[in-house]
């Protein structure tokens, strides 16, 4: 039998993480929540969650050099999964509450608070995503949870060829669309939460791991 994909939960100290690790075993991964620098970079996968204020999660990645383990894996072309703030810290800066982060910069751009009468987007809805989504494969007209008050509403990432354009999925809350996902290349983040959005959130996590090239550990 062919052994499951390994995929590392970065633990960084991000709440209750434990839904993200049984979802990703039930969607077909060997998943582990663990902060082992070797096993981090040496994964199929690796999970970035994140949960509470921007502030606060790029302080306890920078606390644990979360965010060189991120650069070194994306720099050999490792895949990585941002979930929740886990994708908003990938952009260049939140601003939140006032305060003005400087994020991992792995795209630009800044992640705002949602212009909406309602805050926190709080539930489920549906997301559009771009053609040639491997994410959203089969499950495009589904539906996922959301809770959040922030995200971002521009993608300012210009791509030269022979790079693929990023896909990208948006969702529409409030005055603006925001990105409810994006796809680049070994990157990839959901503003949803996957391991919360039952049966769809299962196939999109496995349509992940199905796309990871694998590693001999």
């Amino acid at each position: 039998m062919t052994a499951k994909p390994l995929v590392a939960v970065l633990d960084y100290g991000s709440g209750n993480v434990h839904s993200a690790v049984k979802a990703l075993e039930a969607a077909g991964a060997d998943a582990r929540l663990t902060a082992d620098r070797r096993l981090v970079h040496d994964a199929d996968g690796l999970v970035v969650p994140g949960v509470g204020a921007f502030a606060a999660v790029m302080k306890a990645l920078r606390d644990i050099r979360g965010d060189e383990l991120i650069d070194r894996r994306l720099a050999g072309g490792r895949p990585v999964l941002g979930i929740c703030v886990g994708m908003q810290v990938l952009f260049g800066r939140g601003v939140e509450r006032g305060v003005d982060t400087e994020g991992l910069g792995e795209w630009p751009g800044v992640v705002t608070e949602l212009d909406a009468p309602l805050l926190p987007h709080m539930g489920w809805n549906t997301v559009r995503p771009d053609a040639g989504s491997r994410l959203f494969a089969g499950i495009e007209d589904e539906r996922f949870y959301f809770v959040h008050s922030y995200g971002a509403t521009q993608w300012n990432l210009q791509v030269q060829p022979p790079f693929p354009e990023p896909i990208l999925t948006w969702c529409d809350y409030g005055a603006a669309p925001f990105l409810a996902a994006v796809e680049n290349g070994p990157l990839a983040a959901t503003q949803f939460h996957p391991e919360k959005s039952g049966e769809a959130g299962i196939r999109l996590l496995s349509n992940w791991i199905d796309s990871l090239p694998r590693a001999t550990l």
